[in-house]
Formats: structure tokens, C-alpha cells, sequence
């Protein structure tokens, strides 16, 4: 099942995707966000939900709206692959690093992504996220595949010269500068995250592609090590990090440019594609 949250006819809610329409489960259940139901453990009611009836609207008349609009945490893992560590010339990591986004930092799929006017340093990180939908706290690598939720495509855009000569949190939090979507494929239609492949495509040339086999700190190890940090609740979005093929890593780099359209690619998932554009 795809889940997505979209506003239509004036008005937000959220659904169920069916080919090139969507089933408003904000109207056919008594939750009115996605979160509020992944709070209420409402999984088996949206799918029994999305099954009847006729879809009410059409995806082209609806706006993506991010996946969880209001989700809690945005949580961010940092130089997680391997190859992401040699292009970078960083040494292998001890343990995950992590960093926090913050929701006007992303936009939703087929939004623009921004180009701030006091920086040309504007690179992409396509990554997979996954949507928590059993919350805790030290949660065991073991047990923690049956607490996501769902998947889904992220792009954590990065303004390079402010994160490499100030810090991280300020380069990777300009307003909309990234983006996640377009939708949450839900947990059980992904058996084994570790099969997926990613790719990104830069106006239709592949820059990143890897397989999620790669990441150094699996998607267990992340929940565990991140869930003994904080709890962990319902709806929070954890991106894994990104592969090598950063417009950073390149000789001269390729950094984003307005008009350039950018499409993060997880095999199974779904496609995010977004177009640069420069602050007015």
C-alpha cells in the first residue's frame, strides 16, 4: 500500500494511492492525519479502508504534501556508506552520525527545491527514509524492522560551503532546500531493505546508484543506536544516508543549478523528483 498526504479541493488529508487516483482515508476513518494513525496503530484499518469504494480524488488534481506533515523528529544519518566514506576522504565511523532536520528544511514531491541567493554550493544526497510507526526507546537491533512503517525517498540537499566552514546543522537546514516522497510504501511490501537500490539522476543522468547492502550502520543498527539516544514515536522519519556520487566528491563539483531537475530513485519505492529553482 502507498500512503501519501495531499491536499485537494481546498482542503489536507491523506490516502491511499490507486493507480492515478487516491482513496481519502482522512474522510473514511476516524483518524484525521496519517500520523494520528500510525499513533493509534491503525494499519489493518486503512488497508481494510483503502479497499472499498471508488477513489475520490485524481492524483493530477491533488498537491503532495509531505508523507507525515507532522512528524515529530526528522532524523538524518550522516557518511553511512561506504563508498560515500572514500569520495569524501573520511575514515570509517565508529558509530552513526546524526543530525536533525527541520521540517521547512523539505519539501514534497513535485515541489521546487531552492537554491539560496547567498550560496552556489547546493548538492544533493539521494537516501532512503524510513517512517517509524512503533514508537520506544532501546529498541533491539532484532526487533527493529517490526517498528518502521513504511519507506520512502529522501533527498537531503546540502549547501556545502556553510556545512563545511560552519556547521553541519546550519548547511543542511536552509528553507526548502530538500525534499521526501512522494509517498510511504507501506513496511510489508518490503520484505528486506537491505535488497533495495538507489539511484539519482541529475536531469536524467545517474549520479548516485548503490545498493542499501552498502550502508557501514544497516537500518537495525540505526533504530537501535538512534532509539537509545531518544524514544523514538510514531510517524518520525529516519533518512539512512547517502552514497558516493555527490556533486561534492566531483572534480570541478556539479552543484545544482536552477532549472535542473533532480529525481531520487529507491527500486520498489518510488521515484522523488523535484526542480531547482533560485531564491527570489
Amino acid at each position: 500500500m502507498k500512503l501519501l498526504s495531499f491536499i485537494a479541493a481546498g482542503k489536507a488529508s491523506y490516502g491511499a494511492l490507486s493507480g492515478d487516483n487516491i482513496i481519502d482515508l482522512g474522510k473514511r476513518t476516524k483518524y484525521p492525519t496519517l500520523r494520528a494513525a500510525l499513533v493509534a496503530g491503525a494499519m489493518a484499518e486503512l488497508k481494510a479502508a483503502a479497499m472499498g469504494g471508488a477513489p475520490d480524488h485524481k492524483l493530477a488534481d491533488a498537491t503532495l504534501l509531505t508523507p507525515v506533515p507532522d512528524a515529530e523528529k526528522i532524523v538524518c544519518i550522516g557518511i553511512n556508506y561506504k563508498g560515500h566514506i572514500l569520495e569524501m576522504g573520511r575514515k570509517l565511523p565508529e558509530q552513526p552520525s546524526v543530525f536533525l532536520r527541520l521540517h521547512g528544511s523539505l519539501v514534497a514531491h513535485g515541489a521546487d527545491i531552492v537554491r539560496p541567493k547567498i550560496s552556489n554550493d547546493f548538492d544533493y544526497e539521494g537516501e532512503l527514509a524510513v517512517v517509524i510507526g512503533k514508537g520506544g526507546r532501546h529498541i533491539s537491533r532484532e526487533a527493529a524492522l517490526s517498528h518502521i512503517a513504511g519507506y520512502t525517498c529522501f533527498n537531503d540537499g546540502s549547501i556545502r560551503d556553510f556545512q563545511m566552514k560552519g556547521s553541519l546543522a546550519i548547511g543542511k537546514n536552509f528553507a526548502t532546500t530538500g525534499s521526501i516522497g512522494p509517498y510511504m510504501v507501506t513496511a510489508d511490501e518490503i520484505a528486506d531493505p537491505s535488497k533495495l537500490q538507489l539511484e539519482t539522476r541529475l536531469n536524467g543522468v545517474r549520479v548516485q546508484h548503490t545498493g542499501l547492502d552498502d550502508l557501514i550502520f544497516d537500518i537495525p543498527a540505526i533504530i537501535a543506536y538512534v532509539s537509545a539516544v531518544f524514544p523514538l514515536a510514531p510517524g518520525d522519519i529516519i533518512a539512512t544516508g547517502t552514497p558516493e556520487g555527490v556533486a561534492m566528491g566531483k572534480t570541478p563539483p556539479t552543484w545544482m543549478k536552477p532549472g535542473d531537475v533532480l529525481e531520487v530513485e529507491v527500486s520498489n519505492v518510488g521515484i522523488l523528483r523535484n526542480t531547482v529553482v533560485q531564491e527570489a
